[in-house]
């Protein structure tokens, strides 16, 4: 995957049916260079609606698994098309070279400067900084000082009202909850209620 074509911005589904994703994606019309989203594994069927956002939406936007934790995980994401991996902690050599060798882009999840060193080195594309608002925007531009530029995205309480101090500080990446959406809109699966929010998001930041 180009680094350069992935969004800013990456929608996480959890414990979404397939029809309330399908309906985030129907919203997401035209916003593919902004948005990309991806399923937990920890959803029901998670490995079922990855495949099939794939089959009806893949050649358009980036979908992708969140909450891969193991080798096995890497592996059903892969199988079911899934184009980049998202982890709550770190990722193994093993799981980054599968990942590789598919050419699907990898996210762990680090804390420290020490850690994300270490995910960087081993070869992921992105580190993910979860929870993000535990260390706060500062904390992105502060370890850039030693480490040099770095591709990091936050992730845990982003919103619309943070969203834009975290960009202000070098954050390149955000991970986005269910928080961005009223879930009344995401129940009825009411696209242009889901569109507005996005919009607003958008406007925000």
């Amino acid at each position: 995957m180009n680094m350069t074509e992935y969004p800013r911005f990456t929608i996480i589904m959890r414990n979404y049916s397939y029809e309330e994703a399908e309906a985030i994606l129907i919203a997401m019309e035209d916003l593919n260079d902004q948005f990309a989203v991806e399923m937990t594994l920890n959803t029901e069927n998670a490995i079922e609606h990855i495949e099939k956002l794939n089959e009806q939406f893949g050649s358009k936007f980036y979908i992708g698994a969140g909450t891969v934790r193991n080798i096995k995980d890497v592996k059903d994401a892969i199988d079911a098309g899934a184009r980049f991996l998202l982890g709550p902690h770190h990722f193994t050599k093993e799981m980054f070279n599968l990942a590789k060798e598919h050419q699907v882009l990898t996210v762990p999840a680090a804390m420290t400067p020490s850690e994300v060193d270490e995910m960087i080195e081993l070869g992921a594309d992105i580190v993910k900084i979860f929870p993000a608002t535990a260390v706060g925007p500062q904390f992105f531009k502060d370890i850039q000082a030693p480490l040099g530029n770095l591709p990091l995205m936050a992730v845990g309480g982003i919103s619309s009202e943070n969203a834009k101090e975290f960009l202000d500080n070098k954050t390149t990446y955000l991970g986005i909850g269910s928080g961005i959406f009223n879930s009344y809109d995401i129940k009825n699966k009411d696209i242009s209620k889901l569109r507005e929010s996005l919009n607003q998001f958008l406007a925000s930041v």
